[in-house]
């Protein structure tokens, strides 16, 4: 059995052909994928987080509102980019939607992506410390959120409170026991594969690597998972660890899928750079016939190794097409490789 999902980058634009025109088609089009989803009998809806970009972006709201609104799968991001955050407001904000959820939170965090503006976070009141990196910066504040996440008290009270308070060190509230659990790191190379097992985060990983070792893309991410699990063994974390990878993956079942990903079978790897100093690997997409689909998904090694696929879906192409897109890899491709 494995964990199937959804990843949406929350798109909006203008477009002739787009669906989703507006900042609000995006999030109320993410609720009812989300139901439409659960309904299927699929796992989990996952979204990106982007600033300065007409995208998903702050993502508190849409979690809690699906989390209102659907009863049991998983609803996450991936990734959330700690440079922007406030780590002891988001504690309150996670929480509150986690409660809200019946704790189905899975959140990914990491340093992020390629913006669309300069420096972007320094907007939001935020810079590195002299000497320091905007990575840096990232796993501190990251830091600091999974250390309030565990619970303990760390504010001294007011000795002369507007309404009494409990005994000892205060904490920011709502505290949601277990979440500190469901925080994934999205890792884009294998070091930070490692340093994120001995983190005790759960490891999310994408699409791209920023690395390329001469292999195929699939075989590199799957020896990234195997150094995430054998760094948390070192590190003696008790729970099982959770790892999940994405891919763009369409069943092409009727003339909709054949007119959209019909030569999208996109069969290689490729090469690219993120910006002039950041090379990257990004992995294939997989675009045919459910039975050429079954036989390409069993040789990717790193799927067969997470225990959670992400789809990443074309949300412009709106709810009705996306459902039936990811009812495709439910019906004719997860049971015929014992995902279902």
């Amino acid at each position: 059995m494995k964990k199937i999902g959804f990843l949406s980058f929350g798109h909006w634009s203008a477009s002739p052909y787009s669906q989703v025109r507006s900042g609000s088609d995006a999030l109320i089009q993410s609720i009812e994928l989300a139901e439409a989803v659960e309904d299927l009998g699929a796992d989990g809806a996952y979204f990106r987080v982007h600033h300065f970009a007409q995208q998903l972006a702050s993502p508190f709201p849409l979690l809690a509102a699906i989390g209102a609104r659907t009863k049991r799968i998983e609803i996450g991001t991936a990734v959330i980019d700690m440079r922007y955050e406030n780590p002891l407001y988001m504690v309150e904000d996670a929480g509150a939607a986690d409660l809200i959820a019946g704790g189905r939170l899975q959140l990914g965090i990491s340093r992020g992506s390629p913006e669309q503006v300069i420096d972007g976070f320094r907007y939001f009141g935020y810079a590195p410390p002299e000497g320091k990196t905007d990575a840096d910066m990232a796993r501190q504040h990251a830091e600091v959120f999974l250390e309030a996440l565990s619970g303990v008290g760390f504010a001294e009270p007011n000795p002369s409170p507007m309404i009494p308070n409990p005994p000892g060190l205060l904490r920011p509230e709502p505290h949601s026991p277990g979440l500190r659990d469901r925080i994934w790191w999205g890792a884009g190379s294998r070091a930070t594969a490692e340093w994120t097992g001995q983190q005790g985060m759960n490891l999310m990983s994408s699409t791209l690597l920023t690395e390329d070792a001469g292999v195929p893309f699939h075989e590199l991410q799957a020896e990234q998972i195997r150094l995430f699990r054998e760094a948390w063994t070192a590190a003696g974390h008790e729970r099982e660890p959770r790892v999940s990878v994405s891919r763009s993956i369409f069943a092409l079942v009727d003339d909709r899928d054949r007119a959209y990903f019909g030569r999208g079978n996109q069969g290689t790897d490729q090469v690219g750079y993120l910006d002039a100093q950041t090379k990257a690997i990004f992995g294939r997409s997989y675009a045919a016939e459910p039975d050429v689909l079954v036989k390409e998904l069993a040789g990717d090694m790193a799927i067969q190794a997470a225990d959670t696929l992400l789809l990443t879906v074309p949300n412009q192409l709106g709810v009705e097409y996306n459902a039936h897109a990811i009812e495709s890899i439910l019906r004719f491709v997860a049971p015929e490789l014992g995902w279902r």
